[in-house]
């Protein structure tokens, strides 16, 4: 057993997210393993761009109010306890709702496809999310389980 050292929180970069982002590199497997676990912090409206992940990848909401969703599919508003989870190659985008902070969210799976999904980004139909289209009626849960 060994206690792991933590590189310190960042920013997560601009070209992956829209609005103020931080994580947290809770654990990154070393070759052979696949495994990775963060923890991201969104402010108000903050989100990432569209982007999927090869191995799927399970969000846990712990705090706040999350906006999930999937390329061509309902808007999933998600609180804390929820846990929502994308297939292998899904095209998604995940963030904070625009009056809640989400903190933390924890991001667990695969490596994270942020690299290529960032290449990508330009060539996939929508680009990142822009205030205006996040506020449009397509992007509102049409019901929430939650009240």
């Amino acid at each position: 057993m060994q206690l792991i050292e933590q590189p310190p929180t960042s920013k997560a970069p601009a070209e992956m997210f829209t609005g103020d982002a931080w994580w947290d590199v809770i654990y990154r497997g070393k070759e052979p393993s696949r495994a990775r676990a963060n923890m991201v912090r969104f402010a108000p409206g903050a989100r990432t761009a569209w982007h999927s992940h090869g191995l799927g990848q399970t969000l846990y909401i712990v705090e706040g109010v999350a906006l999930i969703q999937a390329r061509g599919g309902r808007l999933i508003e998600a609180r804390p306890g929820d846990a929502v989870h994308t297939p292998p190659g899904e095209e998604h985008w995940h963030g904070a709702s625009p009056d809640r902070f989400i903190g933390p969210s924890g991001a667990v799976g695969g490596r994270r496809d942020h690299l290529a999904g960032a290449r990508r980004r330009r060539r996939v139909r929508g680009g990142p999310l822009q205030p205006a289209r996040l506020n449009s009626a397509a992007c509102r849960p049409a019901t929430s389980r939650h009240t």
